[in-house]
């Protein structure tokens, strides 16, 4: 690749964010040009979204101050469409940006559409405006000591419910769930888990499915009505379309299917990152959280960066390392795991858990500060024995 090579990285999450910056750090010397295009220039910290809904307020992070000093152009603006055989992407339907390579980092966003209701009459954590508007009406609820629902048992439900109760302890929440919350820990953390949903008053409705959310109250399937008189929706997510739509080759899901390299399988110069990759391991399919998504990123900064200088590379490796979850602000629980995300026997709780956390929540930013002059690693295992051999 000669001078001038372009690169350009679609989305400024986590996962987009840290791939320029580490990319720039790694190609200072090459003549490289890099561009970050993201539809706002806030960073938003999704880990934190719960926490924005509960009514706290966050640290304002802008994008071009975090790129400062990286030489990385950015520009405001939402990809509407990509061409791969022209390799241009189209910024709010008129912009045109011509790349050499580029980095597929959109990631993705609560599912509204499955559910009849959840778009009309549901809030989501997809947007800090969104999770303020959900707050804002919280305060409204608490003062008439009502009923808030949180629908989706994974780990940002169980963040957000345990965090509006502990915030708002005049509020009724329940916890709507089709599978058991915390059903991927061990017995242990799970037990740990609960009895902080029951010391906090949350109503746990287990092994019930939504039908519909309604204007009042949510719908089961089982024709029961509980009264609601917010909802906050965590089941599902959705990806962009925007890769589908182009004719790179994409999963059921609209995930683009990459090679061991994390490069499309239909067009070699595109780059797939965290929530936007089907990424399969020996192990099987990784799931898209920040665990996994920094070092996806950070493996694709090295790779574009050892391509660039001609040079070969080694397929990518991951292993999950733990399931980190907040329980409000005082309160935590920490599952460690096996390469596959299956729990391992030790855990953390309690204060200990909660520093533990507040580490892995706030670890992104310093991340991205420190690869500004050098090489941080964010991979805590590659997956030992479980990932030695590529996936089938």
């Amino acid at each position: 690749m000669s001078n001038g090579h372009h690169i350009v990285v679609l989305g400024a999450g986590y996962t987009g964010m840290f791939t320029a910056v580490r990319l720039a750090h790694r190609t200072r010397k090459t003549g490289v040009r890099i561009t970050l295009v993201n539809p706002t220039g806030r960073f938003v910290e999704r880990l934190r979204m719960h926490q924005v809904a509960a009514g706290q307020t966050l640290t304002e992070h802008r994008i071009p101050g975090m790129l400062e000093g990286t030489g990385v152009r950015f520009v405001e603006g939402a990809a509407t469409a990509i061409d791969p055989e022209a390799r241009t992407v189209t910024i709010d339907g008129k912009m045109s940006l011509g790349y050499d390579t580029l980095v597929y980092a959109l990631g993705s966003a609560t599912d509204t559409g499955k559910v009849p209701g959840v778009d009309a009459h549901a809030f989501t954590l997809n947007s800090i405006e969104i999770a303020g508007r959900f707050a804002e009406r919280l305060t409204e609820v608490a003062e008439a000591g009502g009923t808030v629902t949180v629908c989706g048992g994974g780990l940002t439900g169980v963040e957000a419910a345990t965090e509006i109760a502990e915030s708002h302890p005049g509020l009724h929440v329940t916890l709507i769930s089709q599978d058991e919350p915390g059903g991927m820990m061990g017995d242990k953390a799970r037990g740990y888990l609960h009895r902080a949903l029951d010391r906090l008053g949350i109503k746990v409705e287990s092994g019930a499915r939504v039908a519909k959310v309604l204007p009042e109250g949510v719908e089961l399937a089982d024709g029961g009505v509980i009264a609601s008189a917010a909802c906050l929706w965590t089941a599902g997510v959705k990806v962009s379309p925007l890769a589908a739509e182009a004719g790179i080759a994409t999963d059921e899901r609209g995930l683009i299917v990459v090679d061991v390299s994390l490069r499309s399988v239909s067009h070699p110069e595109i780059h797939a990152v965290g929530d936007a990759a089907a990424i399969r391991l020996a192990w099987g399919q990784i799931h898209g959280t920040c665990q996994s998504g920094l070092p996806t990123a950070q493996y694709t900064a090295d790779t574009i960066a050892r391509l660039v200088r001609g040079k070969t590379v080694k397929p990518f490796r991951f292993g999950y390392f733990h399931q980190p979850v907040s329980l409000g602000r005082r309160d935590a629980v920490i599952q460690f795991t096996k390469a596959d995300d299956t729990p391992a026997r030790w855990r953390l709780t309690g204060r200990s858990a909660v520093m533990y956390k507040e580490f892995v929540s706030g670890s992104p930013l310093l991340t991205y500060r420190l690869s500004k002059r050098m090489n941080v690693s964010t991979v805590v295992s590659k997956g030992g024995r479980a990932t030695r051999k590529p996936a089938a």
